[in-house]
C-alpha cells in the first residue's frame, strides 16, 4: 500500500488528541474524518488538526469510501462492538485498550478479524515505550531474565474525569483498564503465559460503584511473579511505575524514563525514532497495513490478557 492511508478517529477527549498529535510526525498518513459525542467540541478539534469531516456518528465515517483505517478512542463499553463495526465494514482497527470488558466479546472480535483478515490492534502503549523496548531488547538478546515485576497503578480520583479536567460520559476501571496494561506487558516481557492469577479489591465507591482499591498476583509457566497494587486513592505522584527485578539486574520504568535499581538513569533516546509511545504504537499499526502482517499488540496477541482479567472478576465477584 504506497498512498496514503487516510484515518477516521473517533473520541475526541484527552487520548483521541495524544494520537492525532502523534500521527502528525507520521509520514504517508492523513486524518480525514473526526467523530465525537459532541459536535460543536468536535468540530473545534477538527479545526484545529485541519480534519475536514465531522460527525457524531461512527456509522457515517464508516460509510466514507476514502477511509482505510479507524482508531477507536472511545468509552470502554463500547470498544467491542465499534470494532466489530469497523471490520464489518471493511476497516482496519486500532482500539485504545481495553479491547473489551466482557471477555466473549473480545472472543467474537478475534473471530471476525481472523474471518476478514484486516489489521486489528489494540492499543497496549506499554509495549512501545522506549524504556519497555530497552528492557525486552535486553531480554531478547538473552542478558537479562524477569524473576519478579512490581508494579504500582496510581491515580487520586474522587469525580469521573478525563486527563484534560473534562467529564467523562463513562466510568473508568482498575481490572479492565488499568490492570490490563500490567497484565499484557508481564506476559510480553516474560514471553510465557500467566497461569495462576489472585485479586482483592477494597470498598466499593458508593457514587462511581467501583472498588477505589485493588491488589493482583501473577505467575507465568515460566515461574516469574508480578504483583501490582492500582489505586484510585493515592494523593501523591500519578501514573504507573513498574520494577523489573532479574536475574542480573534491576530496572525501574517510570513511562518513558528508565532507571537502574540503585536510580542511575538509562539513555533510551535511541531505542526507536520516537519517545513517545502513543506515537510507536500508531507507527506500527499503520506500518502493519502498508506490510500486510500481523501487528505487534494484535486482537491474538493480547486476548490471551483479557482471559486473565475475566477470571480474575470472576474471583472479585
Amino acid at each position: 500500500m504506497s498512498k496514503t492511508i487516510k484515518v477516521a478517529l473517533a473520541g475526541a477527549g484527552a487520548f483521541g488528541i495524544k494520537h492525532l498529535d502523534g500521527i502528525q510526525n507520521i509520514d504517508g498518513v492523513e486524518v480525514v474524518s473526526l467523530i465525537g459525542r459532541e459536535f460543536t467540541k468536535t468540530q473545534e478539534v477538527a479545526n484545529k488538526y485541519g480534519i475536514g469531516h465531522v460527525t457524531t456518528e461512527l456509522s457515517e465515517s464508516l460509510a466514507l469510501k476514502e477511509v482505510d483505517a479507524v482508531i477507536l478512542c472511545t468509552p470502554t463499553q463500547m470498544h467491542a462492538s465499534q470494532t466489530l463495526a469497523c471490520l464489518n465494514a471493511g476497516k482496519h482497527v486500532q482500539v485504545e485498550i481495553p479491547l473489551c470488558d466482557v471477555y466473549k466479546e473480545g472472543q467474537e472480535v478475534l473471530r471476525v478479524q481472523q474471518q476478514t483478515g484486516l489489521v486489528a490492534m489494540v492499543g497496549h502503549t506499554r509495549r512501545f515505550n522506549p524504556s519497555h523496548q530497552w528492557v525486552n531488547h535486553k531480554i531478547k538478546a538473552g542478558e537479562f531474565n524477569i524473576q519478579q515485576m512490581d508494579v504500582q497503578t496510581y491515580f487520586f480520583r474522587r469525580t469521573n474525569m478525563n486527563a484534560l479536567g473534562q467529564a467523562r460520559s463513562w466510568t473508568d476501571h482498575l481490572l479492565w483498564h488499568h490492570a490490563a496494561h500490567t497484565v499484557d506487558l508481564f506476559a510480553y516481557q516474560c514471553g510465557s503465559p500467566i497461569v495462576k492469577a489472585n485479586a482483592v479489591q477494597g470498598p466499593i465507591h458508593p457514587t462511581l460503584g467501583i472498588a477505589m482499591d485493588m491488589s493482583i498476583q501473577l505467575q507465568t509457566a515460566h515461574g516469574a511473579i508480578c504483583t501490582l497494587s492500582l489505586s484510585f486513592n493515592n494523593d501523591g505522584p500519578l501514573g504507573t511505575y513498574f520494577r523489573y527485578i532479574g536475574d542480573n539486574g534491576t530496572y525501574l520504568a517510570r513511562y518513558d524514563d528508565l532507571f537502574t535499581g540503585k536510580e542511575e538513569q538509562i539513555d533510551v533516546s535511541q531505542v526507536a525514532v520516537s519517545m513517545n509511545g502513543i506515537e510507536l504504537q500508531d507507527r506500527e499499526f499503520f506500518a502493519a497495513i502498508r506490510e500486510g502482517r500481523e501487528p505487534n499488540s494484535s486482537i491474538a496477541q493480547v486476548l490471551p490478557c483479557y482471559q486473565v482479567l475475566h477470571d480474575l472478576e470472576q474471583q472479585l465477584a
